[in-house]
């Protein structure tokens, strides 16, 4: 395990009713930027209780709607300008990693004098940022107490991750109960996503046992619960062990110390880049192409540990072992949460961009778990097919 330094100064308001907190905002300044996606939150209500207490706290709100799935530069660059012109002193956002992603680099944005794309491109440029607050309501990225970001630019084909201590939220407020409207499509991909998390620390050359378990821990949670949220939309304890199993998969927990360069993200980040599809189900088809892809002599004890610690599966030939851990793998997110099985399905019909994406996504993981050459990435690619 090799030396680390671990901050997360995010404050977590976790359960029913603890949008209440928002008043806390009154510390921090007057004026908050309002961030969120396409209409949601105005329909389960959400919306107006937030402006409620803002109102009582006699907090003046600016709005920015409509940040989309992949969250796009654009928007971003609204958002900054809205920060500059009205002197906000805070960005709210109330969403899923999208919108809180998005309000990140508004808030690092509104302190840098140039083009916000320069901080996806640099995050070294990132040098402030305002205080940025959040209300989740999706279960998925873990950007809620985290430092990064991802952000695109689909006139250059470009999905970028950018990160800085300036990013991390303030404060974030984790009401399960806010997820129940979360469609089946959405359940399905944010648990994919999570689990893509945890797995790019899990598989690792560090000796480091302490997140090691923390890391199958969280994937059994995920795994158990996740089923049960997709089939039972309202089960609170569903929805609440999945957000705070997804919120741990990525704040450094599990990867402080032992964590390689992300590989998989890296891959999936090209395919949103130039086909704009859902984050989560392409890292579902991705994972486990990637697995069988690097299943070697010097990476099988990872795969029968991965079968045996979360799978429960046992055996006597390690090699099977690692495929059968595959397999359960492949079970679960194409059957068990039916997320699409390959690239077709997400309407990926030929491998044109196969040849550049994997040069961008082979560039972006240098260092990872098991080094991936472009060659290797457009076989990931085409067994993904």
């Amino acid at each position: 395990m090799y030396n680390f330094t671990l901050h997360i100064p995010t404050t977590i308001h976790f359960g029913k009713g603890t949008i209440s907190h928002l008043d806390e905002l009154k510390n921090y300044g007057q004026k908050a930027l309002l961030v969120y996606g396409g209409g949601s939150i105005k329909k389960n209500g959400i919306y107006d209780t937030a402006m409620d207490i803002l109102k009582k706290s006699d907090i003046k709100v600016s709005e920015l709607s409509g940040v989309e799935p992949n969250p796009r530069i654009e928007t971003v660059r609204k958002g900054v300008e809205i920060c500059k012109a009205e002197s906000i002193d805070m960005i709210l956002a109330i969403g899923g990693g999208s919108t809180i992603d998005c309000a990140k680099v508004i808030a690092a944005g509104a302190k840098y004098d140039g083009d916000a794309w320069d901080l996806v491109l640099d995050s070294s440029k990132i040098t402030a940022a305002l205080p940025i607050f959040d209300v989740l309501t999706l279960s998925a990225t873990g950007t809620e107490m985290d430092p990064f970001a991802v952000i695109s630019d689909l006139t250059k084909n470009e999905k970028w991750g950018t990160g800085s201590p300036f990013m991390v939220p303030t404060m974030s407020v984790l009401d399960p109960e806010y997820t129940y409207s979360v469609s089946k499509k959405q359940t399905a991909a944010g648990t994919a996503d999570m689990m893509s998390h945890t797995m790019e620390s899990y598989f690792t050359k560090e000796n480091a046992d302490c997140q090691k378990f923390m890391a199958e821990g969280l994937l059994r949670t995920m795994i158990k619960n996740g089923p049960i949220a997709l089939n039972d939309p309202t089960n609170y304890d569903a929805r609440a062990n999945l957000m705070w199993a997804g919120t741990h998969a990525i704040n450094g927990n599990i990867g402080a110390g032992s964590e390689p360069a992300w590989c998989v993200h890296p891959m999936e980040h090209e395919l949103s880049a130039f086909y704009d599809i859902t984050h989560g189900e392409g890292l579902a088809i991705l994972t486990p192409a990637w697995m069988e892809h690097i299943l070697n002599e010097d990476t099988l004890s990872n795969f029968v540990d991965f079968a045996k610690n979360v799978w429960g599966l046992t055996g006597n030939d390690d090699w099977a072992l690692a495929h059968a851990g595959i397999d359960a793998l492949k079970k679960f997110f194409f059957e068990t949460m039916g997320l699409p099985a390959n690239l077709r399905a997400v309407g990926i019909t030929d491998d044109k961009n196969f040849d550049i994406m994997a040069q961008k996504a082979c560039d972006g993981s240098k260092g990872s778990f098991a080094p991936l050459t472009k060659e290797d990435i457009i076989e990931i690619f085409k067994a993904a097919f």
